[in-house]
């Protein structure tokens, strides 16, 4: 493979080029698990922000690409599993705006495999996919492995694991500002943890921030630890009240259960509403599980942020 390279002139466009849709709006729904306990519950719906760049994508996304036409960087490269999210919607932004990109995929035994939905989708809106084994996949921060990239891709601007970086966190931050005053307890899916630093700083005196990972734990609190850090590198130190629960991964990534899709099934059924399992569903099983251990107070209001799309 050759270097990337771009011959379109002049400044790329703002992503506010593309009109999202801000402050995306909140809607109340009527749960029984939550109204037993006199709770009310909203969903704040992040997913119809953009219809190919849904929810804390958006969000995390476009003050990096505001960076990148800034610069004039040409080419965004950037990591993600099989089924990222973040993968496609860097695609997607690739195309509606004019960026050459480059998705380095975990684990090379997928190179010959044939591509699944989400990234089949990539590959349609122009991203180049590199398939990257699971080891070295892990090094990717080590610049031994970033330079082995720039010397197959050219130059780039680097986009972390699922978008979060300081910026990702500042863009987050108006998430929170969007729902002060609005619910006791901003709920969200949780990452590469970008999201969570950005809505806890964002949300006012007296609210919380709660995190449900959606991946198994590697080693103890190393979610804690990254929130906490790209709080220091976004605003200088902690920011709002905030906190993790990680009973609910199902297992890990994308991985699921009966439990897990009985519960997706029959909230669908209830409100006519699609659920996406690999974040979605979680939060929302997750959020009926603590509502029914009596973790919310009798008159307070949960919100819970969706973040993306089936």
């Amino acid at each position: 493979m050759g270097s990337v390279t771009s011959t379109a002139p002049g400044p790329l466009p703002d992503p506010h080029a593309l009109r999202p849709r801000l402050p995306s709006p909140v809607q109340e729904i009527e749960d029984a698990p939550f109204a037993r306990r006199g709770v009310r519950l909203l969903l704040k719906r992040d997913d119809l922000i953009h219809p190919d760049l849904p929810g804390n994508k958006w969000r995390k996304l476009a003050p990096n690409l505001r960076a990148a036409a800034a610069a004039g960087d040409r080419a965004l490269l950037t990591f993600g599993g099989a089924y990222s999210n973040h993968l496609r919607a860097t695609a997607a932004a690739g195309r509606l705006l004019g960026f050459t990109t480059i998705g380095v995929v975990r684990g090379d035994e997928l190179a010959d495999a044939p591509l699944n939905p989400s990234l089949a989708r990539c590959a349609a809106d122009g991203m180049r996919l590199y398939f990257l084994d699971r080891a070295r996949y892990r090094r990717t921060g080590d610049p031994d492995v970033l330079a082995t990239l720039r010397d197959r891709f050219g130059d780039f601007r680097l986009i972390p694991e699922g978008g979060s970086n300081s910026l990702a966190a500042q863009g987050c931050t108006e998430l929170g500002r969007e729902l002060r005053g609005v619910a006791d307890t901003v709920a969200v899916a949780c990452g590469t943890g970008g999201t969570l630093a950005g809505l806890a700083a964002g949300l006012g005196p007296g609210q919380r921030a709660l995190g449900l990972p959606v991946l198994k734990g590697g080693r103890p609190h190393f979610l804690q630890e990254t929130v906490e850090e790209l709080q220091r590198a976004a605003f200088g130190g902690p920011r709002g009240d905030w906190r993790l629960d990680d009973r609910f991964h199902c297992g890990g990534y994308a991985r699921r259960t009966p439990e897990l899709d009985a519960f997706a099934d029959t909230f669908e059924d209830r409100h006519g509403l699609p659920v996406e399992r690999v974040y979605v569903a979680k939060l929302l099983y997750g959020l009926t599980t603590l509502a029914e251990e009596g973790a919310f107070a009798p008159g307070s209001t949960v919100a819970a942020v969706i973040t993306g799309t089936p």
